[in-house]
C-alpha cells in the first residue's frame, strides 16, 4: 500500500516550516494528497458563570482562539501555495480534553500522519496529545520529525527495532512502502530473551516476510550493556548511519498521562533522526 493520504496537525508557529517541509516532501515522493489541520487549543477550565462575567471572558477567549486558528491556517496556506502537490487545509478550536476525539477521527482516515517532535522549545502537552490521538484513537502510523532535521532524507538506510511485539509488527507492516524503497533495512534485536519463541533465529521470520516484498534486510543482535534501550537504539542508528528509525509505540502503563512514557518518550526527546511509529 502506498501513502496516498497524508495528514499533519499544526498547533503553533514553532517549527511550522520544518514539519510542512517534511510533509510536502513525503507528499511529492508518494504522489499523495496532504491535509493540514490547524488547531487552536483551549486550555481554560470550565467554571460556573456567576453574574455573567466569566461567560464574557470565555467568549473573548474563544474569539481569540478562532483568530489564532485562522492565522495558523493562513501561514500554512502561504507555504503550500505554489507547491506541485494536492493539498487542503482546515482549522478548528478544540479543548485540551477534546484533542483525542478530533485528531483521532481525522487520523483514522489517512495513510500516514506527519508531525513534529512533541518535546522541546515551544512545545506543550497538546503536541503530545496529538501524537497519542493519532496512534491510539486514529490507529494510524506516525512519522515524527525532530527539530534538527531541516531537510527530509531519502530513507535509504532504515533501522527497524524488533522485539517480537504486536506493536513492532504493526510498525513493520505499516512502513513497508518505505522499507521496500530503502537500500538496506537493519532489523535490530536488543537483548533477545534466551527462552523466546525466536531464540534460535532472532528476526528471521520477519526478514523472510519482508524479503518476499523485495525488502533488502539484515539482522543485528546486540546487548544494551546497561545503558538502556533508548541509548542503545540511538547509538546503533549512528553506527549504521540510519536515516529513519521504525519502531512500535507502546508504554508500560495504559494510563493516558503515561501513554508515551518509557522508551517512546525517551526516543522522541533525544531523536536526531525521523521516527516512524505505529501501535
Amino acid at each position: 500500500m502506498a501513502y496516498k493520504s497524508l495528514l499533519s496537525f499544526v498547533t503553533s508557529e514553532t517549527g511550522i516550516e520544518n514539519v510542512l517541509d517534511g510533509a510536502i516532501s513525503m507528499a511529492k515522493r508518494s504522489d499523495a494528497h496532504l491535509e493540514v489541520c490547524c488547531l487552536a487549543v483551549d486550555t481554560t477550565q470550565a467554571v460556573a458563570f456567576v453574574g455573567g462575567a466569566p461567560a464574557v471572558i470565555y467568549s473573548d477567549s474563544l474569539e481569540l482562539l478562532q483568530k489564532r486558528a485562522e492565522t495558523l491556517r493562513e501561514l500554512v496556506r502561504a507555504r503550500l501555495n505554489g507547491e506541485a502537490i494536492r493539498w487542503s487545509t482546515d482549522n478548528a478550536v478544540v479543548a485540551m480534553g477534546g484533542i483525542g476525539s478530533y485528531a483521532g477521527l481525522r487520523a483514522r482516515y489517512c495513510d500516514l500522519v506527519v508531525l513534529p517532535s512533541p518535546y522541546g522549545d515551544g512545545r506543550g502537552p497538546q503536541d503530545e496529545l496529538v501524537i497519542e490521538a493519532a496512534l491510539f484513537d486514529g490507529d494510524a502510523p506516525v512519522l515524527v520529525l525532530p527539530p534538527s532535521v531541516t531537510d527530509l532524507p531519502e530513507f535509504k538506510r532504515i533501522v527497524l527495532a524488533w522485539n517480537q511485539s504486536d506493536e513492532a509488527l504493526h510498525a513493520a507492516r505499516a512502513a513497508l512502502p518505505l522499507l521496500k524503497a530503502a537500500d538496506l533495512v537493519n532489523v535490530l534485536v536488543i537483548d533477545p530473551p534466551s527462552h523466546g519463541q525466536e531464540r534460535s533465529d532472532p528476526g528471521g521470520l520477519l526478514t523472510t516476510m519482508m524479503a518476499r516484498h523485495g525488502v533488502k534486510a539484515e539482522v543485528s543482535v546486540i546487548a544494551s550493556a546497561g545503558i538502556g534501550i533508548p541509548s542503545t537504539l540511538q547509538r546503533h542508528m549512528r553506527d549504521k548511519a540510519g536515516d529513519l528509525l521504525v519502531m512500535g509505540a507502546y508504554s508500560h502503563s495504559r494510563l493516558r498521562q503515561a501513554i508515551l512514557g518509557g522508551t517512546t518518550r525517551s526516543l522522541l526527546t533525544e531523536a536526531g533522526s525521523p521516527i516512524f511509529m505505529m501501535h
